[in-house]
């Protein structure tokens, strides 16, 4: 502990944003890096607890104190010695992890909790500038391939952990570039892609082989589809990271009708207009009265992209009650909380409504018009909500474009499960302890075999996951191994 009185003394403090009407004229981040007395000042905060409960409450096992302290005094070399030493991408963590680490802080029993997400982006975007982050080159090959199917954060990390084994790495993605969900679903706002791409020329430089336009299992006599088989064939061991992809949808009357997306249809025309691939994008809210249903990330990024193609305005259903303010009685702490939380997005303006349901969506010459809800009251009966409508609480709203961002319900079943006929738990890929599935040599991690969940645990799933595959193909494995594939998050 540098400084022992330090969460005594120093106020939480978090970064500063550019300023709203400033923000919503470009899609770089929102947010500002800190000074590095005030970075100091928030690393002395950490009390290098007896038990740190932050290191449990991160699927990754962040050596959280030990980088704290290493900030404090000024060592900002072995600060990101220590950060890589359990996470594969900070730079992605820093900024789309909601931090479930600082939920299980000590200090937050009665205080603010320590500003962790904001030191672990510090340190790592410090080690970029400096050049500490170079490619780590295995120290010889060991002859046998793998081949990685999906390029998000889970594949990402069991690709690069696979590689620095002495693997030769293959990651098969099926759109025209890589990164998953963090390139055509997380907006340039929150994650500039020259932040994936940096990170991405790291990989290639180590040796990871990357193939674009590569579907995996895909209908056949596509151009871009490769045959299991080739795989098998080619490759010693296969780890799907497909994600879990399969949108739920909103079956009511009106579903059909042009100007209702799924947030998925909708988020990756803005990146590709960013990328220089499109004009202007063929799904705008540019003068329109938006409505998002789903009160999650998804939907807040939706907002976000909404407001800076100009929409006329933005309402953003959730069907829960609205969270308290403060962290809920049914929560407490080291738990993830119920609570309220506001992204920029949010900041940038919408109207938020809580406990409301849709019911119909109306249109005029087969273009949505207008949304039809009513609000509900939300009961519990073993674990499971039930929604009434509350009588008399009907309401008709203007909309011009509907986005459907309810979350997803596990990994699509075409495709390359369906190819290998891998075999199901309820809606996720079945594996067991070794994160192998139902077939020889092929292996499942990140959200196909947990389920929809967070970017720490896919990254963790990705390099436990590499560990089982390296000690498969060689007989053992000095990979670190953070998570098993039946671990669940503090609750």
């Amino acid at each position: 502990m540098g400084d022992p009185k330090g969460f005594l003394t120093v106020e939480r403090k978090t970064p500063g944003s550019r300023p709203v009407p400033v923000r919503l004229k470009d899609w770089r981040e929102v947010y500002e890096p800190m000074s590095n007395d005030d970075l100091v000042d928030q690393a002395s905060r950490c009390m290098d607890c007896g038990i740190p409960f932050c290191n449990h409450g991160c699927p990754l096992g962040n050596l959280i104190p030990d980088w704290n302290d290493l900030v404090y005094r000024d060592d900002w070399r072995r600060a990101i010695e220590a950060l890589h030493a359990t996470n594969n991408f900070p730079e992605f963590t820093g900024r789309l992890c909601p931090a479930p680490c600082e939920s299980a802080c000590v200090a937050g029993i009665n205080t603010d909790a320590v500003t962790i997400k904001n030191i672990e982006l510090s340190i790592i975007e410090r080690a970029w500038d400096e050049g500490w982050v170079t490619p780590v080159i295995a120290s010889k090959p060991t002859g046998k391939s793998v081949a990685v199917v999906g390029s998000g954060p889970a594949g990402l990390a069991a690709a690069q952990q696979l590689t620095r084994a002495g693997h030769q790495v293959t990651v098969f993605e099926r759109a025209d570039r890589i990164g998953g969900l963090l390139r055509y679903g997380i907006p340039e706002f929150k994650m500039e892609k020259r932040i994936l791409d940096r990170r991405l020329g790291q990989m290639e430089a180590e040796g990871t082989i990357f193939r674009t336009n590569a579907d995996v299992g895909g209908p056949e006599g596509s151009q871009t589809s490769v045959p299991v088989s080739q795989l098998r064939e080619e490759f010693d061991a296969i780890v799907l990271a497909g994600g879990a992809t399969d949108w739920r949808d909103l079956p009511i009357p009106g579903r059909d009708l042009e100007g209702v997306y799924q947030a998925m249809e909708y988020l990756p025309h803005a990146n590709r207009v960013q990328e220089g691939d499109l004009s202007e994008p063929p799904i705008s809210a540019a003068g329109k009265s938006v409505i998002i249903i789903g009160g999650g990330d998804t939907g807040a990024d939706c907002l976000g992209t909404a407001n800076r193609q100009g929409a006329k305005s933005v309402h953003q259903f959730e069907i829960m009650p609205r969270p308290p303010e403060a962290r809920a009685e049914t929560t407490p702490w080291p738990t993830w909380p119920l609570m309220l939380r506001t992204s920029s997005a949010h900041e940038e303006g919408v109207v938020r409504m809580y406990s409301v349901s849709t019911t119909e969506l109306v249109g005029e010459q087969g273009h949505v018009t207008s949304l039809h809800g009513h609000e509900v009251e939300v009961t519990f009966e073993d674990g499971r909500p039930s929604f009434d409508k509350v009588e008399g609480s009907a309401f008709d709203l203007d909309a011009d474009l509907v986005l459907l961002a309810m979350g997803f319900g596990g990994p699509e079943t075409t495709g390359v499960v369906s190819a290998l006929e891998l075999e199901m738990t309820g809606p996720n890929v079945r594996r067991d302890d070794q994160w192998r599935s139902s077939e020889a040599e092929v292996f499942v991690c990140g959200d196909m075999g947990r389920g929809q969940s967070l970017i720490v645990w896919a990254i963790a799933e990705g390099r436990a996951c590499a560990a089982s595959v390296d000690a498969t193909l060689m007989g053992d494995s000095h990979l670190p191994s953070p998570v098993r594939p039946g671990d669940r998050p503090l609750r």
